[in-house]
């Protein structure tokens, strides 16, 4: 995969996208990303950017002409036209499955501003998707266009290293992810479930969908709305509310 960013401060993109994960990514040759200051793109004498508002107000809006030049010239050797990404707080929730559709395409650009907002013509006439990692404004796209080239990347193939991990993430399935336990099998008193020490896989699978449905209803309920659930998982899924109710009470109780 193809990634450029445009961006005011490319530096801010190194430190993680040449660390961990994300640099072993790119050693392998899963993706490339290539920052730009899209101030090298402003056909005024300082470079400017920015300017203040049609019909008043605070702030200062980012020029069309900057990014429109800049996108332009990254597409102009493009047989696929790319997805263009506008990070903007008015844009629609990040989710996982956004992550899987974007994990498919070649090549994504990026937008990441700054100031009091866009041109409204970027968004009308050059981007393809605008993107929102929550209901909070940062000073900048740049924080949340890393948040998205990392939850990509990670899906692509080889991007993990292990395929099996990004499969059974939290939301990848529909469901929060199951607890999990490591050694050693008793630590301060506190002990691993005997049944992952079974070997049994059966019944470990089992208590893996049981538990990931009991963290989606205890802490993500909404989740449970469009989830299809098997026969299996409506006995479980009962189960698991009469052991929480049960829990409740006790609680109460004590």
């Amino acid at each position: 995969m193809k990634i450029d960013i445009l961006t005011l401060f490319p530096n801010m993109f190194d430190g993680v996208l040449q660390s961990s994960i994300m640099k072993k990514a790119q050693d392998n040759g899963v993706f490339q990303y290539n920052a730009i200051d899209f101030r090298d793109y402003a056909d005024n004498k300082h470079n400017k950017v920015d300017d203040y508002p049609y019909g008043g107000g605070a702030g200062m809006v980012l020029m069309p002409q900057p990014i429109f030049r800049a996108v332009e010239a990254i597409e102009k050797n493009e047989v696929k036209p790319p997805r263009v990404i506008l990070m903007c707080p008015q844009g629609e929730r990040y989710t996982q499955q956004k992550a899987e559709e974007l994990a498919k395409e070649e090549h994504l650009i990026f937008i990441c501003g700054h100031y009091e907002g866009y041109d409204e013509r970027i968004r009308q006439h050059l981007v393809t998707d605008e993107i929102s990692i929550g209901d909070f404004v940062l000073t900048g796209g740049e924080l949340g266009a890393m948040v998205v080239i990392d939850s990509v990347v990670r899906l692509l193939p080889d991007g993990l290293g292990n395929e099996a991990s990004a499969k059974e993430d939290s939301f990848s399935t529909g469901l929060l992810e199951h607890p999990h336990y490591t050694r050693p099998a008793e630590f301060n008193g506190y002990e691993v479930p005997e049944v992952l020490r079974s070997g049994h896989h059966g019944k470990i699978e089992a208590w893996r969908k049981k538990e990931s449905l009991r963290r989606t209803y205890v802490r993500r309920p909404d989740l449970l709305d469009n989830y299809p659930l098997s026969k299996l998982d409506k006995t479980l899924l009962q189960e698991v509310k009469t052991e929480e109710e049960t829990k409740q009470k006790n609680n109460k109780t004590d």
